[in-house]
């Protein structure tokens, strides 16, 4: 049997840790008997995509994005296009989409999984035409994604003292939110479109979500008193926002969401910025993926 022909592309920065020796413990543990592995270093912000790009002629059958969900976010749109295999090893600071998935944190154990090869087929969604695979939205969490993104102090702790020092001045804004077609206006602290069901660092906004049912989740955080942060930073760990006085989820196909100015946004962690309509759609069943060895 040929062996499979497997790119790894890894981004040196991703959730503040050293991955020089990455490589070398790939080599170590990859299944050398059913994969050629290769491996790419990234750059600079976009790079990984153009490596990604690059692959599609170079017979790759598999391309793993060794970082966050930023660099799967990079890497998963041009695999998707390319009809390829994506890969993850977790290196973010979240690791949102593959903690959904139940991909291993430790690294050997993660490979493994690859070794293994179970390929999954999940959805993926748009934000106005711009692909994302775990989560996407508007709000505080955008503001704080904006900030954090020229923030040298990256990873977990760096983000939440962020957070911490931005929440107290940090304004709800107005929103009109149309769902297949019904209108909803809401005053919100922050609005996330949920493929999967978590930020990351479990973390669940969308404890209910699924990426294989064609469906996305819209959870509205509505405007609370500053005292009862610590209520919804208790139900996300515990995944019950679905049951939260504070969160209104709302699932959907094609959604708009009209906002009175322009302002940041994020997709899959990474902020940009965008005007003051937004247009999400799913698209069911476009990514394949290896995942652990159970249903999605």
């Amino acid at each position: 049997m040929s062996k499979l022909n497997i790119l790894f592309i890894i981004n040196p920065i991703s959730g503040g840790k050293d991955k020089l020796k990455i490589p070398a413990l790939i080599d170590a543990n990859l299944d050398r008997s059913r994969f050629n592995a290769n491996f790419a270093f990234t750059e600079y912000v976009g790079h990984a995509s153009e490596i990604a790009e690059e692959a599609a002629g170079k017979n790759f059958d598999i391309i793993v994005a060794v970082g966050g969900d930023g660099t799967i976010n990079e890497i998963a749109g041009r695999v998707m296009q390319q009809h390829k295999i994506l890969g993850v090893l977790p290196f973010g600071s979240g690791n949102g989409l593959a903690r959904f998935l139940k991909i291993p944190m430790n690294t050997v154990k993660a490979i493994k999984v690859i070794n293994n090869c179970k390929v999954s087929v999940i959805d993926t969604a748009t934000f106005n035409e711009k692909c994302f695979f775990n989560m996407a939205g508007m709000g505080f969490d955008a503001h704080i994604s904006s900030v954090f993104a020229g923030n040298k102090g990256r990873g977990l702790s760096g983000y939440v003292k962020l957070g911490l020092r931005e929440v107290l001045s940090y304004k709800p804004q107005n929103y009109r939110i149309a769902i297949d077609g019904r209108e909803y206006l809401r005053k919100a602290f922050v609005i996330s479109v949920a493929n999967s069901s978590q930020y990351g660092n479990n973390a669940h906004i969308a404890p209910t979500a699924s990426v294989t049912d064609g469906l996305l989740d819209v959870c509205i955080v509505k405007e609370f008193p500053m005292y009862k942060l610590p209520v919804l930073a208790y139900e996300m760990l515990r995944s019950k926002t679905d049951h939260s006085k504070l969160v209104e989820i709302i699932k959907g196909k094609n959604i708009h969401i009209s906002r009175v100015k322009e302002d940041a946004i994020h997709i899959d962690g990474e902020p940009y910025f965008m005007g003051t309509e937004i247009a999400v759609s799913v698209n069911p069943l476009s990514l394949n993926i290896i995942t652990p060895d159970y249903e999605v």
